[in-house]
């Protein structure tokens, strides 16, 4: 009976002293150094110095590591993986492994430019009814063809844009032939059998679908990579105003754009930057993918030059900081001017994730100007301590001088830059 007593009372006592152990500000420091390191060349970080904790690398080549009373200073040297080893005496108390990844620099946006997507065949975006002898109908809703579905051939031959229907419509229903409509639908290829009908009012042939072929709108760039000519920009994919689904793109251009006029944004009523852009102007460069990340292609020309016009380095979303940022923007014709915003919240994100940010406009001038974050911003670079950290996506609808932001290293990824790879970083040379 005693024993038993004495094993419980030792057990509490033992269970305090884990505890106590755990809350200890020697236990607490080593628990908060991390198991991986991830830095660029150039770079330099901290963790805590835990004594009597030894911390030493394998190759001071690729890291170089200073141990002081409070804190360890690691320092990138060269791209490449070394190990951390915290020794005690002999002991060994923790590894971690340190990536140091190639030098890596952008050229960050902000200037306005006008968006033109075509998409991959042709996209419905509604039905309508047909006048005919026989009553109203909708051929196209009848044959089971749906909003947001896209047209890519017609009897075998492939659809690019509305014009290249008519006549293929035209032709099935003076024929009275049924037309094979080839249509993607949630990324399956589908068909369908689609019997045109005759207007009463004006006697032509009709489908009863309302369809559109291309997009266009304003946004802002984020970056342009000179070392492959690629740019990213928008941060948030493009949707149709209709069917409110991405929009598939085939092709698509960017031009310059000026911003005229700004809608001021207020809690409730997101505001919009109105600016204008003409498709005779020689375009900036290509647009090949629309994804959640943004717009992204290859640049024609070099850009006008923005508030940075020499490669700046980025961060990884480990290394964004809550705390004071900017963001460059054009408010007014095409000058792009650096404002003021906070970083309220970031989160360091190992897969790819559209809202890693959370910001605050806090620069009375553009609060002035704009109410804080518009649509047409979006794409907008955030810039912290000298580094590209991500970029403006969407704003609050009930806090205008709010809104999510997205890490940079996403939108590279997307772009089809690897930052890990030491070829991406060095200059093409002719040959």
């Amino acid at each position: 009976m005693k024993t038993d007593i004495f094993r419980k009372l030792l057990g509490v006592v033992l269970l305090g002293f884990l505890i106590a152990l755990g809350f200890s500000k020697p236990v607490q420091l080593f628990l908060s150094i991390p198991d991986e390191i991830v830095m660029f060349e150039g770079d330099q970080t901290t963790i805590s110095s835990v004594k009597p904790a030894v911390v030493s690398v394998a190759s001071s080549d690729i890291v170089n590591v200073d141990q002081s009373e409070n804190v360890v200073t690691i320092n990138g040297e060269s791209s490449g993986s070394d190990i951390l080893d915290l020794t005690v005496g002999d002991l060994p108390v923790k590894k971690v492994d340190v990536k140091v990844l190639p030098d890596f620099k952008v050229i960050p946006g902000g200037q306005s430019i006008g968006v033109k997507l075509n998409t991959r065949g042709v996209l419905v975006v509604g039905h309508h009814l047909i006048h005919t002898n026989q009553g109203d109908r909708s051929p196209g809703e009848i044959a089971d063809i749906q909003v947001g579905d896209i047209i890519t051939k017609i009897n075998g031959q492939s659809v690019q844009k509305m014009s290249d229907i008519g006549s293929i419509v035209k032709k099935a229903g003076s024929d009275g032939n049924a037309l094979e409509v080839t249509i993607v639908r949630e990324n399956k290829e589908l068909s369908k059998k689609l019997v045109p009908v005759k207007d009463k009012q004006n006697a032509a042939y009709r489908i009863g679908l309302y369809i559109r072929d291309s997009a266009a709108g304003v946004g802002t760039l984020t970056f342009y990579h000179p070392n492959t000519k690629k740019y990213g920009a928008l941060g948030h994919v493009i949707s149709d105003m209709d069917t409110k689904k991405p929009i598939v793109v085939h092709h698509g251009e960017i031009y310059p754009s000026s911003v005229t006029s700004i809608e001021k944004g207020t809690n409730g009523h997101p505001g919009e930057k109105l600016a204008r852009f003409s498709k005779t102007e020689q375009k900036l460069g290509t647009i090949t993918r629309n994804s959640p990340f943004g717009i992204f292609g290859e640049m024609n020309i070099e850009l006008k030059k923005g508030m940075y016009d020499k490669p700046m380095p980025i961060a990884l979303s480990h290394q964004v900081k809550e705390g004071p940022a900017k963001i460059l923007t054009v408010v007014k014709g095409s000058e792009v001017k650096a404002y003021d915003v906070e970083v309220v919240s970031s989160i360091p994100q190992k897969f790819p994730a559209t809202k890693g940010m959370v910001i605050k406009v806090t620069d009375p001038e553009l609060l002035k100007e704009t109410g804080g974050i518009v649509q047409g911003m979006s794409g907008s670079p955030i810039i912290q301590n000298g580094k590209v950290i991500g970029a403006v996506t969407h704003v609050f609808v009930n806090d205008s001088t709010s809104g999510y932001g997205v890490h940079i290293e996403w939108m590279l990824e997307e772009a089809g830059i690897n930052i890990y790879q030491k070829g991406q970083n060095e200059k093409r040379t002719a040959s």
